[in-house]
């Protein structure tokens, strides 16, 4: 039995294994960094919180009493 075959089977099928783990990594960091786009504008479009404004002595006086 020749184990020299084996062994460069081996490296093939790790290279070509390796290779297409790099290019689904490379899709993914693509994937999350458009999600992360995506977020960022979503984020950015959401209209700034104003404060509500008492009317008349309502919030003025807070009872603190136990």
């Amino acid at each position: 039995m020749d184990i020299s075959q084996a062994s460069s089977l081996s490296s093939i099928v790790s290279s070509v294994s390796s290779s297409s783990d790099n290019a689904g990594i490379s899709v993914l960091k693509k994937a999350l960094d458009n999600q992360t786009q995506t977020a960022a504008q979503l984020v950015n479009s959401l209209p700034q919180p104003t404060k509500p404004t008492p009317v008349g002595g309502l919030g003025n006086n807070i009872d603190v009493k136990a």
